[in-house]
């Protein structure tokens, strides 16, 4: 059945004046608070406007209900007919179209509230404090910016860094740069505390916090949308981004993945609008990346039909507890015991404060105090001593307890319950990474403008000194950083796909991935950001450029949703086991299989030759980076699975023989993760049409691959791989790349688009 268009009435001269602004304010599909606040105060102000136009316009200022794609066009369309019957000198600022089209349809004595003085200075104000300028309303309205005439168009670099999610990209770069989102050093944590949560308020009313939630509780049902707003927040304050992440992430997360119907019809609503704010409380003192001997326990009692959440001792309490202050819920994962059985690990919901915000009885929560960074984020500790809540309130996707007080799940083996469970909530893996490799992008432009400004040493006295940016040993500190920045892009943005596409077929190799790349973007974040504080000397180590708060506050990702450490052996442990399954699997064709790879790899990759082949085309050639990339995995995989085995066969316990191969299993992890990045790089670059744009990326892709080989260059000439004068030319074509990249290195930092207002730093910009 067809739908009928919808009618829009006329507009009223009024509404008219006004509707250019409004046009080019809803352009990025979002108002940011001070707009709104900013509109409206001045729209009542306005005396020619009638009550009737005065209601339509603030309705249209509602972050919560914004113009829909059919208004919008509707806009468009009046404004384009509007304009071609406007004289060329009203189309020089959108108030002169506003009055002109106001005065088409006004009755004469209507014109004269038109022709004032104080009309125009009050619809200017409008425009001056949004911040529009007085370009040509025709461009402004109705063409596209002209491309950057430079050394390539920018602008089509950013839109294959956006992905698919440009459209929000865009309103957080708008919401971001408003004077609402306007960065301050609050060293009182209180104080930094309430601005991100009134940060998140923003966010949740705008409809941001309920993204990855289904329409009917308010979100859009795109995971991949909620990940792309956390990444943007990567640029701006990283306690809102966790802030942001912990309350619509992990304790909304937890709420709609482990809960059911009667879960998500009760609470995702007012999780998603942050009515009601939560916390997610898993992580132990006594036992940290430990989940599964985590000590708090979850008891049923029969007798009264409810759950009653206990901390056994001092120790067992839960610790760092992101809104732990501000939450007035929490979902605690605790022991789950039914009749005296324990069912292993299970999420329940439990109410921390009443409507006054006073703890509920038997609830201790103490403040964890100032850390490092991210002290915008109330992390907390929590004691429960006997607390009682309703069967109902046991998120029971995995296991349930009945109203006859039976457990039962549909995962009947406890330890595949377990991972399922925590399976679900791997979205924070994949989020996380991102949101640091923003503060690592930041940091990179702040670093990389300064260096381009900065000049020190001149050749010889009363010559002009050097920009520092061209001293070879300062493309050497930023340009593979750089080059390592677009290449994690790339991997992640995959990731990001595969999570948000992903099947239960698939979701095992998909949290391998997770874990190994959230491990390897978040060492490269910190690592990066110390190269870029460095690379400015003593202003780097100033608040006001941001690099003390971005190394600050993301040095935490290294041992958060995860310990990177813990999580590399994961890796590894997956990887192994895959291995293993082939050969019982396959049996004696594996086995076949394994010895004709090494055959031909010491045939085509390790002859006398290629291992002595300096030639550029040759190491520039994706193929052999490739391919080296590849032998090092395989060969990691080999060699460790071979010593694991002959200590099992020596009878040497599987925990001890696991751990005398540690350091082995995670250079295995390393090299897997390395291989991913360098292989998606390669496959986007497959489909990137603009030559220009394709060759600054390869010059990037083959940065990336040459220096990570050339960390390597150890373990590659002990495996006779390389030669030692092809190991030397590696290095000539690393240093002649890094001069390469720093061509473009302004270009390159300018396509991440950061929000102008996360670029605060007076050294750079």
């Amino acid at each position: 059945m067809s739908t009928l268009p919808v009618q829009y009435p006329d507009y009223s001269p009024g509404i008219l004046s006004l509707l250019p602004v409004y046009y080019i304010g809803w352009a990025d599909s979002i108002l940011s608070p001070s707009e709104v606040k900013l509109i409206r105060k001045m729209v009542n102000q306005l005396d020619f406007l009638t009550i009737t136009d005065k209601r339509q316009l603030v309705e249209w200022t509602n972050p919560a209900n914004p113009p829909s794609e059919q208004l919008f066009k509707h806009w468009s369309t009046v404004l384009q007919k509007k304009a071609k019957k406007l004289p060329e000198t009203s189309k020089r600022s959108l108030v002169q179209m506003g009055l002109e089209m106001a005065k088409q349809s006004a009755t004469d004595q209507e014109i004269l509230k038109w022709q004032t003085p104080e009309t125009e200075k009050a619809l200017r104000d409008i425009e001056s404090a949004l911040g529009i300028t007085d370009s040509p309303v025709a461009q402004a309205i109705f063409h596209a910016p002209p491309s950057e005439q430079k050394r390539f168009d920018v602008k089509a670099l950013q839109v294959i860094l956006d992905d698919s999610y440009s459209e929000t990209r865009n309103q957080m770069r708008t919401l971001l740069s408003d004077p609402a989102f306007e960065l301050k050093r609050l060293p009182v944590k209180e104080d930094h505390r309430n601005q991100v949560l009134e940060w998140c308020k923003h966010l949740a009313d705008r409809g941001f916090g309920a993204l990855s939630y289904p329409e009917a509780f308010g979100g859009k049902g795109s995971m991949g949308h909620y990940i792309a707003v956390f990444e943007m927040l990567g640029y701006h304050d990283s306690s809102l981004a966790i802030k942001f992440g912990v309350q619509f992430g992990l304790f909304g997360g937890s709420v709609y993945w482990l809960g059911t119907d009667y879960h998500h019809k009760k609470y995702l609503e007012d999780i998603g609008s942050l009515k009601l704010p939560g916390c997610f409380a898993m992580t132990e003192t006594g036992h940290g990346s430990n989940v599964r001997g985590l000590k708090t326990t979850a008891t049923y009692d029969s007798e009264t039909d409810e759950i009653i959440i206990h901390t056994p001792t001092e120790k067992d309490g839960k610790e760092y507890i992101g809104n732990a202050l501000h939450g007035k819920m929490a979902t605690v994962f605790a022991q789950l015991i039914v009749d005296g059985e324990s069912h292993g690990v299970h999420a329940v919901l439990v109410p921390l404060r009443d409507d006054k915000h006073n703890t509920l009885p038997g609830i201790r929560v103490e403040d964890c105090g100032y850390k490092l960074g991210l002290n915008g984020v109330d992390n907390g500790r929590i004691w429960f001593d006997q607390v009682r809540v309703p069967r109902a309130n046991l998120l029971n996707r995995f296991g349930n307890i009945d109203e006859h007080g039976k457990y039962s799940s549909p995962i009947e083996n406890p330890g595949r319950r377990f991972f399922t469970m925590l399976g679900t909530l791997v979205g924070g893996r994949v989020s996380v990474p991102r949101a640091g490799l923003s503060a690592a992008k930041t940091g990179l432009a702040v670093a990389i403008k300064y260096g381009l400004k900065r000049k020190q040493f001149a050749p010889k006295e009363g010559l002009p000194e050097t920009t520092i940016m061209d001293y070879p040993s300062h493309q050497r500190r930023l340009m593979p950083h750089l080059a390592k920045s677009y290449a994690l892009d790339i991997a992640l943005t995959y990731l990001t796909d595969r999570y948000v596409n992903s099947s239960e077929e698939d979701i095992r190799e998909i949290e391998t991935l997770a874990a190994g790349l959230k491990s390897y973007a978040t060492w490269f974040t910190t690592e990066t950001l110390q190269e870029c504080r460095e690379a400015c000397g003593g202003k780097g180590y100033l608040a006001e450029n941001r690099l003390a708060d971005l190394k600050a506050d993301t040095d935490i990702y290294t041992t958060f949703e995860g310990d990177n450490t813990v999580l590399m052996q994961l890796v590894a442990k997956g990887l192994l086991s895959d291995f293993r399954k082939s050969f019982h699997d396959e049996g004696f064709m594996a086995v076949l299989r394994l010895l004709a790879k090494q055959v031909t790899t010491s045939l085509t990759e390790k002859n006398f030759v290629n291992t002595r082949n300096t030639d550029l085309a040759h190491l520039t050639d994706s193929e052999f980076q490739l391919s080296a990339f590849k032998y090092r995995e395989h060969k990691l995989l080999v060699s460790v699975s071979q010593r694991m085995r002959n200590y099992l066969r020596m009878k040497v316990p599987a925990h001890e023989a696991f751990l005398r191969c540690q350091n082995h299993i995670l250079e295995l992890a390393h090299a897997y993760v390395e291989k991913v990045v360098l292989e998606q790089y390669i496959e986007r670059l497959k489909t990137v049409e603009d030559n220009t744009i394709k060759n600054v990326l390869k010059r990037m892709c083959d940065l990336y691959a040459l220096s990570t080989m050339e960390q390597h260059k150890g373990w590659y000439l002990e495996e006779e791989y390389i030669h030692p004068n092809k190991s030397k030319a590696i290095r000539r074509v690393v240093d002649r790349l890094c001069k390469e990249v720093r061509i473009d290195a302004d270009l390159l930092v300018d396509a991440f688009d950061i929000p102008k207002q996360c670029l605060a730093a007076p050294i750079a910009f």
